[in-house]
C-alpha cells in the first residue's frame, strides 16, 4: 500500500491546520503539482444518494481521467431518492436516470454493501486515495427529548417514511394505524409527505412503488384526522407550495386552519419573499376564504381531515391509563418574539392537551459521526468544514447534508455538490493534494476481502432492479421493491 504523503501538502487551505517542524528536506519532485499527465486521480465518494452522485458527477465531467469509486453501506444505490421521496412523488424520482449513467461510467464504480467506519476505516480509504469525499447525508432523527417519547405509538417520521419506502432496517415498524387521530410534530415537507400517505386514499397508491406491506397497512387503516402541529406561526413553516397545494387537493379531506391564527398577516406579507408570500397567501385564502361551490361539494363528502396547529411546542407524551401506549401530547402554547430569521417561540405559560393514538416526530434529520479520525460537530450534527474542506483533515472533503446540515431539496444539494467537487479539482489542479500513484479500490478490495466483506457492484443492482420491475408487472406498479437484505443477496448468489 502507497505510503502516506501527508507532510508535502500544502497546509494554507485547511484553516487551523499546522504543520509539523520538518527535519529534512524532502526528496525532490514530492513538491511538484499533481500532473494529470503521470497519474490518474483516485477519488472515493462515501454515499450513493444525491449528495454522492452529484459530487462524483461533476467530478468526471470536469476531469477526463478521474476514476470515482462510490461506497455504500446499502445494497442498493440513490439513497433518499429511493428511501426518502414518497412514493407518489415519481417525478422527483427521475434524478435517478442522470445517476445510471453516472454509475455506468467506465470511470465510475459502485461499491454496495460497504459500511465505511466498520468494514474498513476513514484513514484507509485516505490512505489509498487522493481524495475523500463524505456525502452519507443525515441517517437519524432529532429527537425530541420530553418525558414519554419512548412510549410505543411514537414513532420518527423518519423511520415511518423508511418503512413504506422499502428501507430494510425500518421494516419491522409495524405501525399501529389502528387509533382516529395522529399528530405530527414538526411542518416541513416530510411531514407533509407523512400526512398525504397516511390520508390518501390506499387505491391512489396502488400504481406507487410503495411496498405491498405498507399498502396493506394503509388499507387497514382508521386513521381520520391529522394535525400537523409547528412551534411557530403560518409564516415560519418549512414546507412549499407543491405540498400544501397537494394536501388541499388530496382527495377525500378536508383542512382545518383556524382563522384567528391569520389575523394580520396579509399586510404583513407584503415585503416577504415572492416564494413565502405565494404560499402564505395560499395558506390565508384556504383560511378565511368560503370555498366555491365545486370545493364546498367536495369538502361535504370528505371522511377525513388534515390540520395545521400553530404556535405550540411539545412539553409532554401523555401515556394511556396502563402506561403501554400514547393517548396523547401536552402543548404549551408559544407566542414569537424577535423578527425575521431571529424569530422564536416561547411559551406563554398555557397548556393544552391534544389526544391521538400515533404520535410521528419530524423536527430534522441529524448526521452521526462516521469515524473516529473525522472531525464531528454534535451540536449542528455536521462535519465542520470550510467550503467542503473537512477541518483539519487535508484531503478530506464533505458534500450534501453532513456538510450543511438538513435543509433543502434535492437541486439544493445538487449545487452544494458540485461546489464541493469544484473546490477539490481546485485543490487537485494547484498541487495541494498527494503526487504520484495511489492503489484506489485494489488496496480496499484486499481488506474487504480480509475481512469477509462481499461489495455489491452496479451490474448486481442492475439484476435488483430488473427483479423489482418484474414483480412489479404483476399488479401493474412500476416496481415492488426487495426489502429483505438476504433475499437480495441470494438473487445475487452471494
Amino acid at each position: 500500500m502507497a505510503p502516506r504523503c501527508w507532510r508535502w501538502w500544502s497546509w494554507s487551505a485547511w484553516p487551523g491546520v499546522r504543520p509539523l517542524p520538518s527535519r529534512s528536506t524532502p526528496t525532490p519532485g514530492f513538491c511538484k503539482k499533481f500532473s494529470t499527465q503521470e497519474t490518474t486521480p483516485q477519488i472515493c465518494v462515501v454515499g450513493s444518494g444525491p449528495a454522492g452522485f452529484y459530487t462524483a458527477q461533476h467530478l468526471l465531467k470536469h476531469h477526463t481521467r478521474a476514476h470515482v469509486d462510490i461506497y455504500e453501506k446499502q445494497l442498493v444505490p440513490f439513497g433518499l431518492v429511493r428511501f426518502g421521496v414518497a412514493p407518489d412523488h415519481p417525478e422527483v424520482k427521475n434524478v435517478i436516470n442522470t445517476f445510471t449513467q453516472t454509475a455506468r461510467s467506465d470511470r465510475c464504480a459502485f461499491r454496495g454493501n460497504v459500511v465505511v467506519g466498520r468494514d474498513v476505516s476513514v484513514p484507509e480509504l485516505r490512505e489509498a486515495y487522493h481524495a475523500v469525499v463524505l456525502s452519507y447525508g443525515a441517517e437519524d432523527h432529532q429527537p425530541l427529548e420530553i418525558p414519554g417519547e419512548e412510549l410505543p405509538g411514537v414513532v420518527s417520521a423518519r423511520a415511518f417514511v423508511g418503512w413504506y419506502n422499502g428501507l430494510p432496517e425500518n421494516q419491522k415498524l409495524a405501525p399501529d394505524l389502528s387509533c382516529d387521530t395522529a399528530v405530527i410534530l414538526g411542518q416541513g415537507n416530510v411531514a407533509l409527505d407523512v400526512a398525504r400517505i397516511l390520508l390518501t386514499p390506499p387505491e391512489h397508491l396502488e400504481k406507487t412503488d410503495i411496498t405491498e406491506v405498507a399498502l396493506g397497512v394503509l388499507r387497514q387503516s382508521r386513521v381520520k384526522t391529522v394535525w400537523i402541529v409547528g412551534r411557530r406561526g403560518p409564516l415560519q413553516v418549512a414546507f412549499t407550495i407543491k405540498e400544501l397545494r397537494e394536501m388541499i387537493q388530496l382527495p377525500g379531506t378536508q383542512p382545518i386552519l383556524d382563522p384567528s391564527d391569520f389575523l394580520g398577516l396579509q399586510d404583513r406579507i407584503k415585503d416577504v419573499p415572492r416564494p413565502r408570500k405565494r404560499l402564505t397567501e395560499l395558506l390565508l385564502r384556504t383560511a378565511t376564504e368560503k370555498p366555491g361551490v365545486e370545493e364546498a361539494a367536495r369538502r361535504a363528502l370528505a371522511s377525513r381531515a388534515w390540520g395545521l396547529r400553530f404556535f405550540r411546542s411539545p412539553q409532554q407524551v401523555l401515556p394511556t391509563p396502563d402506561g403501554r401506549r400514547v393517548a396523547g401530547i401536552r402543548l404549551a402554547v408559544t407566542r414569537l418574539e424577535g423578527v425575521g430569521e431571529s424569530t422564536r417561540a416561547v411559551p406563554t405559560g398555557d397548556v393544552e392537551d391534544l389526544p391521538c393514538g400515533l404520535l410521528l416526530s419530524s423536527v430534522g434529520y441529524k448526521s452521526r459521526p462516521i469515524d473516529p479520525s473525522v472531525p464531528f460537530d454534535p451540536k449542528l450534527g455536521i462535519i465542520p468544514n470550510t467550503e467542503g474542506r473537512v477541518v483539519n483533515a487535508p484531503g478530506l472533503y464533505c458534500s450534501g447534508w453532513v456538510k450543511r446540515g438538513p435543509t433543502g431539496v434535492i437541486t439544493t444539494t445538487m449545487t452544494d455538490s458540485f461546489l464541493t467537487s469544484q473546490v477539490l479539482l481546485k485543490d487537485l489542479k494547484a498541487g495541494l493534494l498527494p503526487s504520484g500513484p495511489r492503489p484506489g479500490y485494489t488496496a480496499i478490495q484486499a481488506l474487504l476481502s480480509d475481512r469477509g466483506v462481499r461489495p455489491v457492484s452496479f451490474s448486481d443492482w442492475e439484476k435488483l432492479d430488473a427483479e423489482e420491475v418484474a414483480r412489479g408487472q404483476g399488479t401493474g406498479k412500476p416496481r415492488e421493491k426487495l426489502v429483505d437484505r438476504r433475499e437480495m443477496l441470494q438473487l445475487l448468489g452471494h
